[in-house]
C-alpha cells in the first residue's frame, strides 16, 4: 500500500545524496577534472546500480533478459540524452554562474520531468487538472519554481556584492545569450532521467512478478538507464583524456603542473562521491513506489530537495559568509518554499 509521506522521506535522502556526492570529490588531489569524473562514474552508473540491483531485488539478470528490445533500448536512450544534460550543467556554470546557472536548469528539469510523462501518457488531465488531488500538486509545482527562483536571486545579489577582480574570478566567462541556450539543453537533457524511468515500467512489472518487492522494483531499470548515461560521460571523458594525456594519473603519475596523487585516498574519495550519486536515484525510485498513481510529481520532490540540500552545504562550507542579512533572508525564504512545496505535493498524493 503507497504511503506518500513515506514517499517524501525517501525522496529527501535522494536529495541529500545528490547534494552530498562532491564533498569527497573536493578532496581528491592530482587528477584530472575528467579522470576524476569517469572514476566517481564508474561506482555511479556501473558497479553501484549493478550491485544493489543484485542484491536486493530477485533474479535481476532473467528479468534483464526477459526485458523487451524495443524498452532496454528506450531505458539506454533516455539514458544518454541524460548524461549529455550532466556534461553541459557544467558548462551552464561556466557561463551564468552557479545561482543563476542552478536556478535555471533544475527549474526546467523540474518542469519537464514532471509534466511531460503524463503529456506524453495522454493523461495530464487525468492526473492533474480533473481531480483535486492533481491541481494540488500543480500548487506545488509552482512553489517549487517560485522557490528556485528565490534561491537565484539571493545568489545573484551576493554576485552583485563582489567586486570587479571576485566577480571576473566567479564568472570568468560570463554569456547571458550562450548560457541560456546551454541551459535549456541541459534541463531538457536532464529531465531525460525521468522518461527514462517511465520507459522501464515493464522492467518494474517483469521484477515484482519475478518476487521482488516494491520497494526495489526500480532498481533494475536504473541499471539500463544509468548504463546509457555511462556511455555519454565515458565517451567525453575518454576525448579529453586523450586531449590532455591525464590517463597515467590513474597510475599515480603527476601532471607537470600537478601534485602527485594520493591513490589510495582518491579512489576511496572518488568511490564513496560515485555511489552517493547513485544513492539519489535508488532513494529516488524507493520513494517514486510510494507515490501511488501520480508518481510522476517524484521528480518535483527530487529536485527541490536537491537544492534544499545543496544550499544548506553552501552554508555549511561558509560560501555566504560575509554577505549582508537581507541575502541570507532571502536563501531561507527559497528554502522555506521549497520545504513547502515538498509538503503540499505529498499532501496532494495522499488524497489519491
Amino acid at each position: 500500500m503507497p504511503n506518500p509521506l513515506i514517499g517524501v522521506f525517501y525522496h529527501w535522502l535522494g536529495g541529500l545524496s545528490s547534494a552530498s556526492f562532491y564533498v569527497p570529490y573536493r578532496g581528491v588531489r592530482g587528477w584530472n577534472w575528467e579522470v576524476l569524473w569517469l572514476t566517481g562514474g564508474l561506482f555511479s552508473w556501473l558497479v553501484a546500480p549493478w550491485l544493489f540491483a543484485a542484491v536486493m531485488t530477485r533474479d535481476l539478470t532473467g528479468v534483464l533478459a526477459h526485458t523487451p528490445a524495443p524498452v532496454a533500448g528506450l531505458c539506454i536512450l533516455f539514458g544518454a540524452l541524460w548524461g549529455f544534460g550532466g556534461l553541459t550543467y557544467g558548462l551552464t556554470m561556466r557561463y551564468l554562474g552557479l545561482s543563476l546557472g542552478m536556478a535555471v536548469v533544475l527549474g526546467l528539469c523540474t518542469v519537464f520531468g514532471t509534466l511531460i510523462p503524463p503529456i506524453v501518457a495522454g493523461d495530464l488531465a487525468t492526473k492533474l487538472l480533473d481531480t483535486t488531488s492533481g491541481r494540488i500538486i500543480l500548487l506545488g509545482l509552482a512553489v517549487t519554481l517560485a522557490g528556485i527562483i528565490v534561491v537565484a536571486v539571493a545568489g545573484a545579489r551576493k554576485n552583485a556584492a563582489l567586486g570587479e577582480a571576485e566577480k571576473a574570478a566567479a564568472v570568468a566567462e560570463f554569456n547571458f545569450r550562450k548560457g541560456i541556450g546551454v541551459a535549456i539543453f541541459s534541463g531538457i537533457m536532464s529531465s531525460c532521467f525521468a522518461f527514462g524511468l517511465a520507459a522501464g515500467e515493464p522492467v518494474r512489472a517483469l521484477s515484482a512478478a519475478a518476487g521482488t518487492g516494491p520497494l526495489w522494483t526500480g532498481l533494475p531499470v536504473l541499471c539500463l538507464v544509468m548504463f546509457g548515461g555511462l556511455v555519454t560521460n565515458a565517451l567525453w571523458c575518454a576525448v579529453l583524456i586523450l586531449r590532455n594525456r591525464s590517463g597515467a594519473q590513474w597510475l599515480g603519475r603527476a601532471a607537470a603542473t600537478a601534485e602527485r596523487p594520493a591513490l589510495a585516498r582518491n579512489y576511496l574519495l572518488a568511490g564513496l562521491g560515485g555511489t552517493l550519486w547513485y544513492f539519489q536515484f535508488f532513494f529516488y525510485t524507493m520513494g517514486e513506489s510510494q507515490m501511488g498513481r501520480l508518481g510522476f510529481s517524484s521528480w518535483t520532490l527530487h529536485m527541490a530537495s536537491i537544492i534544499i540540500f545543496g544550499t544548506l552545504w553552501g552554508f555549511a562550507f561558509r560560501e555566504w559568509k560575509g554577505t549582508r542579512a537581507g541575502v541570507r533572508a532571502t536563501v531561507w525564504g527559497g528554502i522555506m518554499l521549497l520545504v513547502g512545496a515538498t509538503v503540499i505535493i505529498g499532501y496532494g498524493n495522499s488524497l489519491v
